[in-house]
This record gives C-alpha cells, sequence and structure tokens, in this order.
C-alpha cells in the first residue's frame, strides 16, 4: 500500500516551518500542491531536493490530480499533499484525496504545522476553551448572514477565513445576523505586519468598511453570551457596555 502524507506548511513566516516538515518533503516520491510555485519557495529557502514528480493540487482540478493522487498510492509510492499554507484538507483541497485514501487502506500521516485558526483565536483575546470553526463565508450577504445565524444561539467562540476584499460586508453581515458582539479581525498572522484589531462589531464594521485589506483575513468573533454582547444584562442587572 502506499503513503498519503499531509504536511502543514507556513502561514506566512516561513521560519515557522518545523524539521520534521522540511524532512518529509524530502523524504517523498510525488508531491501534490495547490501552487507549485508557492511551494518551490520552501525547497529553494532549505536546499530541499524536490521530488521525482511535482504537480498541482487545487480547487479547480481538485478530481483529475485527486485520480494522479490515488494512481501514485496504487503503486506504492509515498505522495505528499500540502497546501499555500497551513494544513491541507482544512479549508484547502486535500480532504477528497484523504477520504478516498482511506477508503482504499493506504496509510496516512500527517504532519503538524502552522494553522492560522489557534493563532487568530489567541489573539483576538476571546474565550479559547470551546470554538467553531467555519472554515470560508459564502460570497453573497444573504448566504453569509445564514452561514452565521446557524451558530447564533452557540456559546462557543466562532472563526471564520474570509477574503480581504470582503472584510467590511462580512462585519455588517455578521452584526446583522449575531448583534453586536465582541470581535476581532485579524490579518497577515505570522508575518511581519501581523496585526488584530479587536472590538464590537459595529466599531469594526465601521473601522473597515470602506478598508483597503492586504492578506489573508482570519475573523474571530465571541459567542453568545452576556458578557461580550453590548446592550445585555449580564448575572447582577447591569448592562454591558
Amino acid at each position: 500500500m502506499g503513503l498519503l502524507r499531509l504536511i502543514a506548511t507556513p502561514i506566512g513566516n516561513l521560519d515557522d516551518f518545523s524539521e520534521r516538515g522540511k524532512q518529509s518533503l524530502a523524504d517523498l516520491d510525488a508531491l501534490a500542491c495547490e501552487d507549485t510555485r508557492v511551494t518551490r519557495r520552501l525547497f529553494e529557502r532549505f536546499g530541499i531536493e524536490t521530488p521525482r514528480t511535482v504537480f498541482s493540487y487545487h480547487e479547480h482540478n481538485e478530481q483529475q490530480a485527486g485520480k494522479r493522487i490515488a494512481g501514485l498510492l496504487g503503486e506504492g509510492l509515498k505522495v505528499g499533499v500540502c497546501s499555500d499554507g497551513g494544513y491541507p484538507g482544512i479549508s484547502d483541497p486535500g480532504y477528497r484525496a484523504l477520504s478516498e485514501a482511506v477508503e482504499a487502506g493506504h496509510d496516512i500521516e500527517v504532519i503538524p504545522g502552522p494553522s492560522a485558526v489557534p493563532v487568530a483565536l489567541l489573539l483576538s483575546g476571546l474565550p479559547t476553551s470551546s470554538y467553531t470553526f467555519k472554515g470560508f463565508a459564502p460570497r453573497k450577504s444573504g448566504q453569509r448572514q445564514r452561514f452565521m445565524a446557524d451558530d447564533a444561539a452557540a456559546p462557543h467562540t466562532m472563526i471564520v477565513f474570509e477574503s480581504p476584499y470582503r472584510v467590511g460586508k462580512f462585519l455588517d453581515d455578521a452584526l446583522a445576523a449575531l448583534g453586536d458582539r465582541r470581535a476581532a479581525v485579524c490579518c497577515e498572522l505570522t508575518k511581519k505586519f501581523e496585526r488584530a484589531d479587536r472590538g464590537y462589531l459595529s466599531e469594526l464594521a465601521d473601522r473597515y468598511r470602506d478598508k483597503q485589506v492586504k492578506g489573508e483575513v482570519t475573523i474571530v468573533i465571541a459567542g453568545n453570551h452576556p458578557k461580550f454582547i453590548r446592550g445585555t444584562a449580564p448575572a447582577g442587572g447591569a448592562e454591558t457596555e
């Protein structure tokens, strides 16, 4: 049987790539990656020898590339999968190849590494005891609001990925669907200009409505708890600010 190796790669700062990750890339027969140009930087930066076979595996060719992965695994080869940053299969291509490899009985190995989810969660200052990761939000306003309203009553912190071009619209929809909760907009995580803007959704929506945003964006929103919702009265009777 073959070995499918899912390799987490840096989300911004290349120095976050682990020694195990480097060794795992070097010990492959083939590598499927979201963008070969992005992954090539890792090989060049760390002097890693490129596998014999390297090909793209992204949302637009996932079915075709998945068949190629399955074929290589069927030959008993070690096949790696990585995205442009973070974990393949977590809001990035990779899950289909993983599920098919499991079904076929191939060995699976996950090489841990950086992820925007825990970094943003901790930077937000919001509760970390339990959270819901929602992945990427829908593009249309009505769908976005329903996407968030599904968890409106949940006490868990919510984490969402969003395009830098839709941050302001997302925040308006979050405010409409969830009420005025504490939140944080986290940008350029692990990079030189990393930042986390914290505040209530109404404040953040005003701040980002006409703001140009660069890079990847992760938005963290408080769960349904009076302590984190403006205008609600927690136990004791005092209204939150």
